[in-house]
């Protein structure tokens, strides 16, 4: 049976005290949020501590933007699972398209990040996804299926989240059509050979959408964008009513 997991993904956006007024608001929100779901937020690494703090005891999981796959080193810049999982973290995400896109992540460093993160405890909630060139040239399909093979490989798809994001709706306000997501996330599900595998749609997520996307068969919930830096859009999607 598989669980959705409804994820916001703050990107570099809030503060430590904006945190804590985000949750303030939120928390109260989700008060009689289904319990047949994951609420997952992923604040930057700075508010991370905050949040531990603000989160305890309450229906939120914790997920850093990214991690390394070395357990310590000289890596400037980058964070381990171990000083993620101290902080309460659950999930990792990676692989989106940011850091694909403007630090040329390669499909290999991602899948080190995700063994990475199985190996530590960690879910990784791994983006795929194909810009908006790719997808006019027909080769949409193919671009995914190579991040899958490639991203994916030696995982355990039990312990783990895929983000099928396409490049051209994050952030345009463009939103792929609810049917067009699920047939994407269902081949998805087929090249992975996996029934249980939890597939997440992220694109211009919003409340007016949010019902619809979740009553598709193969999407198990969303990566959020800016839609989660609200707590009353994010605690609308959270409490999403599909058919």
């Amino acid at each position: 049976m598989r669980r959705p997991v409804i994820a916001g993904n703050w990107k570099m956006h809030m503060t430590c005290a904006q945190s804590r007024e985000f949750m303030e608001a939120f928390l109260p929100l989700i008060a009689d949020t289904p319990d047949d779901r994951d609420l997952v937020l992923a604040p930057p690494f700075t508010a991370l501590s905050t949040m531990a703090e603000l989160s305890q005891n309450s229906r939120v999981c914790l997920s850093s933007q990214n991690v390394h796959w070395e357990g310590q080193g000289a890596f400037t810049g980058e964070i381990s699972p171990a000083m993620l999982k101290e902080h309460g973290v659950t999930h990792t995400i990676v692989g989106h398209s940011e850091p694909r896109k403007y630090f040329s992540e390669s499909d290999e460093q991602i899948n080190h990040r995700a063994r990475s993160s199985q190996s530590n405890g960690l879910i990784p909630i791994v983006c795929v996804g194909e810009s908006d060139e790719q997808r006019e040239r027909g080769e949409a399909e193919r671009v995914i299926r190579r991040q899958i093979e490639q991203g994916l490989e030696g995982l355990d798809a039990e312990k783990l989240v895929v983000a099928y994001e396409p490049i051209w709706a994050i952030g345009t306000g463009k939103t792929c059509a609810a049917e067009e997501a699920n047939r994407i996330c269902g081949l998805i599900r087929s090249w992975v050979g996996s029934p249980d595998l939890v597939i997440q749609y992220g694109g211009s997520v919003k409340p007016s959408n949010i019902d619809e996307l979740m009553g598709m068969s193969d999407i198990d919930g969303v990566l959020v964008g800016g839609a989660s830096l609200e707590p009353e859009s994010f605690g609308r999607i959270a409490n999403y009513q599909s058919a």
